[in-house]
């Protein structure tokens, strides 16, 4: 952990406080200033599965500079920062975990039924998601995957293609229907049909208090060793899977990068990036991210 922790500050050391800074100064030219302290509010617009962690940084980095207020974005206005997935294209994002996208459905629904004990593998977990001319055929010979309507995410925070890369395919490709927003839109129209079937981030999935997951809702059995079973069941916590997803590697998981891009620089939002790093990672677990290996 020391290694990685050495090896992100080295990164942003060489690279983004740099650039970051040289950035804010060439704003403060601009406006006329060289001050750079600035009493504006500086934004972060996040995903919702990101959110409560976020929320966590602000309130505990206001303890260490008073004077310097951040809040999370309201609306589709310009920020200072956005957190962001690995696989969208941003030029200069620093990492600071990782999110684990795991298939879901409704809790007792019909689509729970169909699939109990199923133990999904990558190839089945492909034939019940995406269209695809190889697969096509074996997935009207199974006449459970063809009753179950998938449902994906569809705009730019989505998990949608985080979840579709792991499969090697696009979100494009998807079967069903997409959901506009944020994914935590998939979970209600999860809870509207009983035969569908959709994926989230484990934020969106489990509670955060009780660390068990969320009532309405069930993880799609999938093809895990025999001593993960627990942990990927609906029995399991949300502890025990973070430490399962962190010490075995389980392709049916699709596992992403989490980081925050850049919009507006100045000394404050460099300040602020380098405390995320030094000290905003060892919330992670506690708001349902992985660690950064």
């Amino acid at each position: 952990m020391k290694k990685i922790a050495f090896t992100i500050a080295l990164i942003l050391s060489l690279g983004l406080n740099s650039k970051v800074w040289a950035e804010g100064k060439k704003v403060n030219e601009v406006n006329g200033t060289n001050n750079t302290t600035n009493t504006t509010v500086r934004t972060i617009k996040a995903p919702r599965f990101a959110r409560p962690l976020v929320e966590k940084w602000i309130k505990e980095y206001a303890k260490t500079q008073p004077g310097v207020e951040f809040q999370i974005a309201k609306g589709q206005g310009n920020t200072d920062l956005n957190v962001v997935l690995e696989d969208k294209d941003f030029s200069q994002i620093v990492y600071f975990g990782e999110t684990a996208v795991l298939p879901i459905t409704a809790r007792s629904s019909e689509a729970a039924r169909l699939l109990e004990g199923k133990h999904l593998n990558n190839k089945k977990l492909k034939q019940l998601f995406f269209l695809n001319d190889d697969f096509d055929e074996d997935v009207k010979k199974n006449k459970t995957f063809e009753t179950i309507t998938i449902y994906s995410g569809s705009n730019a925070t989505s998990v949608a293609s985080s979840f579709a890369h792991n499969f090697g395919e696009e979100s494009s490709s998807f079967r069903g229907k997409r959901i506009s927003g944020d994914d935590l839109f998939l979970n209600t129209a999860l809870a509207k049909d009983p035969l569908g079937v959709s994926f989230n981030a484990l934020p969106n999935i489990f509670d955060l208090e009780s660390r068990h997951i969320k009532d309405n809702l069930s993880l799609v059995g999938l093809d895990v060793k025999k001593d993960l079973a627990e942990s990927f069941s609906d029995n399991g916590t949300l502890d025990d899977l973070l430490t399962a997803l962190e010490n075995s590697k389980v392709s049916e998981v699709a596992i992403e990068k989490v980081g925050i891009s850049v919009n507006n620089a100045d000394d404050e939002v460099n300040k602020f990036l380098d405390w995320v790093l030094a000290q905003g990672t060892k919330y992670n677990h506690e708001f349902g991210l992985l660690n950064l290996k």
